[in-house]
């Protein structure tokens, strides 16, 4: 059963999570400059991607990544899922899968107020409507700043990977997880489940998740620093950020 500070936390970051999004409270949601940006780092993380996918063990968790928790996709109704059913949700799922969906949420409501941020840096070029170019981006990511803050962004990715990875070699996870799918669809919970059953299956097919989350960790660290540092090639992925088998990582963790 889920503990008060873990659905405290929950409701933490729903609050925050409709405060965001709210283009009422944050007129910025509704920049045209928003849905390009997201365009373009889509693209982007898909290219930095490119050899994740490229490989059979680690193609399920790139891919859960991209969709997931990286790409254009809209949260809002997964997210919805959480704040309709927190009463219930203890006893449809355990503890393990209800903080990758609390880490998930962090990291939705992080990148988003980044993104806010960043739109409205780059509606401010000369001609707004423009494809945004590498160029573009360097220059709106180094006038939002906030170096912390793009560390923790980058902890709360890790974070949601190492509860997953830690929620595959918990016994009985799996079968809770499938003994829920009906009374999910049945509460109306079908994007929840999903979310949790694609992570999990991901999970499980990488079998150890140590290099995977170390190499996007590192290479999301250097792309930041060199972003910050005006590099002109920011996200090259050199020799030494090959993912290797059996590396251990370190167990980023969230938050509040």
């Amino acid at each position: 059963m889920s503990t008060t500070p873990l659905r405290q936390k929950l409701a933490r970051r729903l609050a925050w999570q409709r405060d965001v999004h709210d283009p009422v409270r944050d007129p910025r949601n509704r920049l045209p400059a928003l849905a390009r940006l997201r365009a373009w780092q889509t693209r982007r993380l898909a290219a930095s991607f490119e050899d994740f996918l490229a490989n059979p063990r680690m193609r399920p968790a790139a891919e859960f990544f991209l969709s997931d928790l990286y790409g254009e996709k809209d949260f809002s109704a997964r997210d919805r899922d959480v704040a309709r059913i927190m009463p219930l949700m203890s006893r449809l799922l355990p503890d393990t899968l209800l903080e990758a969906a609390a880490d998930a949420i962090g990291l939705a409501v992080l990148s988003h107020a980044f993104d806010l941020r960043m739109a409205e840096q780059l509606a401010r070029r000369k001609t707004p409507e423009a494809e945004i170019t590498l160029a573009d981006y360097g220059v709106a990511y180094r006038a939002v700043g906030l170096p912390r803050l793009r560390r923790l962004q980058i902890e709360l990715i890790l974070g949601v990977g190492w509860t997953l990875d830690g929620a595959v070699h918990q016994r009985g996870v799996f079968k809770l997880l499938r003994a829920s799918r009906l009374p999910a669809r049945a509460a109306g919970l079908s994007e929840l489940q999903g979310f949790l059953e694609r992570g999990f299956g991901a999970f499980e097919a990488l079998d150890g998740a140590g290099d995977f989350l170390e190499a996007i960790g590192h290479r999301e660290r250097q792309a930041s620093a060199r972003l910050l540092a005006g590099d002109p090639d920011p996200f090259a992925i050199g020799p030494s950020q090959t993912p290797r088998r059996g590396s251990a990582g370190s167990r980023a963790r969230s938050g509040p």
